[in-house]
């Protein structure tokens, strides 16, 4: 050829030369996909030679293509031929003059008419079943001398506007990386994926979108079937219609098709070996359900949607599995600017926010909102919310106006298809506050032994009814539980509701009441109705345990507050929310313990409990003072030791000084701080009540020391000690260690109070008290700065300061002021 190039140095009559290229001469005659390729890369060595390149990288192809660099790795290894518009934007990169271009292009196409013939074997005996076939265009039929197989395409469209799906993507694109076999011996290619999910949450959507994506990688075409596995009509199609219908895509005479369902599969599976397909099955019931129609060749991929998790699908088959989730609230948005615009959302933000949150991120319910909205542009984003805020029933606000956009009807499609027990168990899960629940709640609620629970939880698990978010807590999002309790409406009598409910909250009481006391042995026991029959409180034997189950569980139980003062059940609001002061106080979580305290003390008045609205007054109090809301507090204090005192209650009476006390403490009043506790000190001695005791002799011997009375200080701290020890009530020993080393601060004894302090740093630790723990150590710190360590103390208080902003608490001021003036250089901490 007059016009080919040869790079300086290069001998074009040495084939395999860095610079050589077979296909200059003429002879360009690949007969296969892989003789092709190395055309590929022989053309790829040349042009890096002529650009003084050692290599031509695939990323540099890709920047210049738009194209993956994945797929680009894929044409060059011979794994995937390249459609021609692709093949030709290829070789022209790659440098070929006009003459290679057009022997290489026809090449290519005598590579992609070898790959559409038959195997020759079954040409000759008709093992197949099907004659001469149509190509892409159309073509001969049989009787013709044609043997090209048809090239089907029959995805459905791909949803404009696609949006989110990040980590699925990836995952399906990291399994899809090379459907061919392995030559290194390696592990085998992953011929089957799973894409599983609850019902509305776009598993279909995504699916067809990805494969859409990868059409390209798939040469030989793509089977498409939506087997109905949840269809609302109940006529699922059958694994017979589902084969057939592929013999038919494949262009497969009548005549030719087998008729038992076997042999329509062995036929199936042998047009589909060494071919180059995806076969996307959509909307799968069961692992029966797809059986029949999975491929033999290792050259083809299967990809499954489906409601159930088809476990089995991955244990027998080694599919890979791959969770489908709600949208994140940045998906969201980012849906409902597709389908508004971006500025009608800008507008309304806080609109959006509430949308988003009612329509449960789940795709399917913001989906049938953002049409409503397109279809009324005059509507404000806001009268939408609205809307969805006063439904009477949260689901009648999600019907697209059709089964398969009606949200309440695509639930039902999973719901039906559970056995009795379990469809009961997920009806009940509307009678519980959420958010989530474990197995021996579960166990309550239905008022059934705990072993039978496991597997009816597991069954509504594979039918992505509820969701295993941790080992053995399940949840489900908002429109799933709404779905849940008007089931349970519908289905459970009234009576047999309210049972349920009880059984839900005599199951977190009991147990919460016995983990609060493990957690502060100190405190004097609420007196409890007897749990209903069938309910199984959860064992907890020591203060680990205990810390750990308020840990997991007091977002059920905050739930639960409130749930229990909407439903009636007065007593169990106040009751609860008396077992969760400890845990949130520790916790520094004053909102949650405020609302609480708040729905307590209304249930308790709305049923004339005086001793439950002491409680509440005392507690809100308490927690109303750590928001400085001094005035409210000091009320609420005030109320709490009438009523106790109308109840001749004397600890009740002696534990309110006791807090009142604190309060007036930290607001450096301490004379009267000083009263109170001595007479919670009284009253406790009176009762004969030790640990009451213990705790209001240190909280005296700590008012004697802010007003520098530090003899009777040390000796009611010292008492205090010798009667906490045998209760092993360690926040008192903390609170009490914590007191001894202020004192001998104040005194000058700067290594006794880092010692002290030490003391009640490990105890504070040990029950997770993370204000006190702060608390102390800004106290440590001091003591250490006057004990000549000023790196020391810096350290100190910024592990304070670091536990008080984690709390949001304005103590952290304080300590940042402390920290401030010895990191100042006049200060010259820690140089």
């Amino acid at each position: 050829m007059s016009d080919q190039r040869v790079p300086p140095g290069a001998r074009p009559t040495e084939q395999g030369s860095p610079g050589s290229f077979e296909g200059a001469r003429g002879g360009c005659d690949a007969q296969t996909l892989p003789e092709l390729a190395g055309l590929l890369r022989q053309l790829r060595r040349r042009e890096a030679r002529q650009q003084g390149e050692t290599q031509l990288t695939y990323r540099q192809l890709a920047a210049k293509t738009g194209w993956s660099r994945g797929i680009i790795g894929e044409y060059f290894a011979g794994n995937i031929l390249p459609p021609p518009e692709r093949f030709d934007v290829l070789i022209r990169l790659l440098g070929a003059t006009p003459a290679e271009q057009g022997a290489l292009a026809t090449a290519r196409d005598r590579v992609e008419e070898g790959r559409r013939r038959p195997n020759r074997d079954h040409a000759a005996t008709g093992r197949t079943g099907v004659g001469p076939a149509r190509a892409r265009g159309g073509g001969q039929r049989a009787g013709t001398t044609s043997t090209r197989l048809p090239v089907p395409r029959q995805l459905p469209p791909a949803l404009p506007g696609f949006i989110g799906r990040v980590a699925q993507l990836a995952q399906l694109d990291a399994e899809c990386v090379n459907p061919a076999p392995h030559e290194d011996g390696g592990p085998g290619p992953v011929t089957i994926m799973t894409l599983s999910g609850t019902a509305g949450v776009g598993k279909t959507t995504l699916a067809v979108y990805w494969a859409h994506r990868v059409a390209d990688r798939f040469p030989d075409g793509q089977l498409y079937v939506d087997l109905r596995g949840f269809d609302s009509t109940g006529t699922e199609m059958t694994a017979v219609e589902a084969v057939r219908g592929f013999l038919e895509a494949l262009e497969v005479p009548p005549e030719r098709i087998p008729t038992h369902l076997t042999a329509q599969v062995g036929l199936y599976r042998s047009l589909l070996a060494n071919r180059r397909m995806l076969v996307l099955l959509d909307n799968a019931r069961d692992i029966d359900h797809v059986r029949p129609l999975l491929v033999g060749s290792p050259t083809c991929l299967v990809l499954v949607t489906s409601r159930n998790r088809l476990a089995g699908l991955v244990a027998a088959e080694g599919a890979r599995p791959i969770g489908v989730g709600l949208l994140s609230a940045a998906e969201s948005w980012q849906l409902l600017a597709r389908r508004l615009g971006a500025q009608r959302l800008t507008v309304e933000p806080k609109a959006v926010d509430e949308i988003i949150e009612r329509c449960a991120r789940l795709p399917l319910a913001l989906a049938v909102l953002a049409a409503r909205g397109a279809a009324n542009p005059a509507f404000s984003l806001a009268a939408l919310a609205a809307e969805l805020r006063e439904a009477p029933r949260p689901l009648d606000s999600f019907d697209g106006g059709d089964a398969s956009t009606d949200v309440q009807a695509v639930f039902s499609w999973s719901y039906r298809n559970l056995t009795p027990a379990a469809a009961r168990l997920f009806r009940l899960f509307g009678c519980h506050p959420g958010p989530d629940i474990g197995v021996a709640a579960a166990a309550s609620l239905a008022g059934l032994p705990r072993a039978q629970v496991p597997r009816l939880l597991a069954e509504l698990a594979h039918a992505h009814l509820v969701t295993e978010h941790a080992p053995g807590r399940f949840g489900a999002h908002d429109l799933l539980r709404a779905y849940a309790a008007e089931q349970a409406e519908r289905l459970e009598p009234a009576e047999s509701r309210r049972a349920a409910i009880r059984r839900g909250l005599d199951h977190y009481l009991h147990t919460a009441h016995a983990a609060a006391l493990l957690l502060q042995p100190g405190r004097d026991p609420v007196t409890l109705a007897a749990a209903g029959p069938g309910v199984v409180p959860e064992e907890i034997t020591d203060h680990g345990q205990a810390l750990a189950w308020f840990t997991v569980e007091y977002p059920v139980l905050l739930a639960a507050v409130a749930y229990a003062r909407r439903t009636g059940f007065d007593g169990h609001a106040w009751q609860l929310a008396w077992t969760l002061v400890d845990f949130l106080q520790r916790r520094g979580r004053w909102p949650d313990l405020v609302l609480a305290q708040e729905a307590a003390l209304a249930g308790a008045r709305r049923v004339g409990d005086r001793l439950g609205q002491a409680n509440a007054h005392r507690d809100l109090a308490r927690v109303l003072y750590r928001l400085g809301r001094v005035d409210e507090a000091a009320r609420n204090y005030r109320q709490a030791l009438v009523i106790f005192e109308s109840l001749g209650d004397h600890t009740g009476q002696a534990r309110t000084h006791r807090a009142f006390g604190a309060m007036l403490d930290g607001l450096g009043r301490y004379a009267e701080a000083l009263d109170h506790g001595e007479r919670a000190l009284a009253l406790y001695q009176a009762a004969g009540h030790l640990a009451g005791e213990a705790s209001a002799r240190n909280a005296v011997g700590w008012a004697h020391a802010q007003l520098g009375q530090y003899g009777p200080a040390l000796a009611h701290c010292g008492e205090a000690l010798a009667l906490l020890r045998p209760t092993g009530d360690r926040h008192g020993e903390a609170n009490t260690w914590d007191s001894l080393g202020f004192i001998h601060a104040q005194l000058g004894e700067h290594r006794e109070a880092i010692r002290c302090y030490g003391r009640a740093l490990r105890l504070y630790r040990r029950i997770s008290d993370r204000y006190d723990e702060a608390d102390t150590l800004s106290r440590l710190g001091v003591s250490r700065h006057a004990a000549g360590d000023p790196a020391g103390a810096v350290r100190t208080w910024r592990r304070a300061l670091g536990i008080l902003d984690d709390l949001g608490h304005p103590d952290s001021e304080r300590v940042r002021d402390l920290l401030t003036r010895a990191e100042s250089p006049d200060a010259g901490a820690g140089r």
